[in-house]
């Protein structure tokens, strides 16, 4: 069993020694909130990693030089792990905005950087996509009835400020 494990470690900036007790591979995207350009982390034990390089061998999936993929991980964990507080924040102001929209029933508490709203019964995410796309903001069908938006580090505060603005409809 796998665990997708990112952003509540790194939001606490520690790793719970348990969760790899749990799962027999863990993995840790840097592309996402980090803002490296690719590359995850595989965590387990070596018998693990070695059938892991094996299979990604048989794929094609090896690499030549890199080490330049691997600085950008490198310095997304080095640089951008303090800064994730930053997008958790904005998406909390994005998803109070959210709810005074007069489309949305509710939003999921965020606890992260991922905002996810349900949609009034008579209203359609597909709608809601489009209206927002017109107004310059790009948000995700997340299921039957919601969308999802997604901060991260090239989200400022002038952005929310703007996204919040055009919420209100």
């Amino acid at each position: 069993m796998e665990l997708e494990f990112s952003m509540p470690w790194l939001k606490k900036k520690q790793f719970p020694k348990f969760h790899g007790k749990i799962f027999d591979s863990i993995s840790i995207c840097l592309s996402k909130g980090l803002g490296a350009p690719v590359g995850s982390l595989l965590i387990g034990n070596k018998q693990f990693i070695n059938r892991a390089r094996r299979v990604r061998k048989v794929f094609g999936g090896g690499m030549r030089q890199a080490g330049i993929i691997a600085a950008g991980g490198i310095y997304a964990l080095e640089n951008n792990i303090d800064r994730l507080v930053d997008d958790h924040k904005r998406a909390r102001i994005i998803a109070n905005a959210a709810e005074k929209c007069s489309w949305i029933q509710n939003v999921i508490p965020v606890e992260t950087n991922i905002i996810v709203c349900y949609m009034k019964h008579d209203k359609s995410n597909t709608a809601f996509i489009n209206k927002l796309e017109e107004l310059g903001i790009k948000c995700i069908p997340f299921g039957e009835g919601r969308v999802r938006m997604v901060t991260h580090l090239d989200i400022s505060d002038m952005d929310v400020d703007q996204v919040c603005k055009k919420l209100n409809f």
